[in-house]
């Protein structure tokens, strides 16, 4: 198993607009028991995000935060060592804090360049400016060459996994690399709720299909989830998603769902190379 110092449950952050409303969000989610926060350079949303950390009454040390650089659409040449630096840092402003728990690698194209960006991020990890090291949207051979050049180990890939995208081969290389497989679009963006199964078993059990997607999420070693919402209501329906206990007989219907639909999907995709 990877390293147990990292919340299995956590919030997503992105979205396309009111962004200033993640403050208050960020600073709820914190008081109704969250400690892991995810968000990203691109998101334009950091700011607020860290608004929401300092307002909240939850100590600095017990909260996970993660956040991203290196975006496929970042305008401008390939970054060099200290365009890394400086994006880094502009993080850590813009969030308010000395340094952050995880800092990803967005995406594995486009601007990205693994033998100039990942030796950077192998500095900001030694200068203690990141505790851990992610990345995000690879594929095995992407994370193959990826550690090759690093130093550091990899904590943490994050992709879009839910039951309808289960990624058995990721969850399998997570699983032999040791490092964590976190979710994001967890609930296919709502697709979730149009799976007979799921349905059916969220009725067993008297709660929602997302409550079921996260916890058949949530059962797999080595996975954690990063649910995004902008609805306090939702803030604790998803957190209560921990206690819910699925049985062997849940697990294996939602493991043979054979229906597959990727919500993000971009061209640029390394997996659509």
């Amino acid at each position: 198993m990877p390293a147990n110092d990292f919340p299995q449950f956590g919030l997503g952050t992105y979205s396309d607009d009111n962004k200033d409303y993640w403050a208050g969000i960020v600073e709820s989610a914190l008081e109704v028991g969250y400690r892991h926060i995810d968000t990203a350079q691109i998101y334009d949303n950091e700011e607020y995000v860290g608004e929401g950390l300092k307002n909240a009454s939850v100590s600095r040390e017990d909260i996970f935060v993660s956040t991203k650089t290196v975006h496929v659409d970042v305008p401008g040449p390939s970054p060099d060592t200290e365009d890394i630096l400086a994006a880094a840092n502009g993080c850590l402003e813009r969030l308010g804090l000395d340094y952050v728990d995880m800092l990803y690698v967005h995406w594995p194209v486009g601007v990205y360049d693994h033998e100039t960006v990942l030796p950077a991020y192998d500095r900001l990890y030694e200068e203690g400016t990141i505790r851990h090291v992610g990345l995000s949207n690879f594929t095995p051979e992407l994370l193959d060459e990826a550690q090759e050049i690093l130093s550091a180990p990899v904590f943490a890939h994050q992709v879009e996994m839910h039951p309808l995208l289960q990624q058995e081969e990721l969850h399998r290389y997570a699983y032999e690399h040791d490092h964590w497989l976190v979710a994001y679009s967890p609930l296919a963006q709502g697709e979730i709720f149009n799976v007979p199964e799921i349905q059916e078993i969220a009725d067993k059990h008297g709660v929602s299909p997302a409550q079921v997607s996260l916890a058949w999420l949530l059962s797999k070693e080595n996975v954690a989830v990063i649910p995004r919402t902008m609805n306090e209501d939702h803030l604790q329906s998803n957190v209560e998603a921990q206690d819910l206990e699925l049985d062997a007989d849940d697990i294996t219907t939602i493991d043979a769902i054979e229906r597959e639909k990727r919500c993000i999907d971009p061209d640029h995709g390394p997996w659509n190379k």
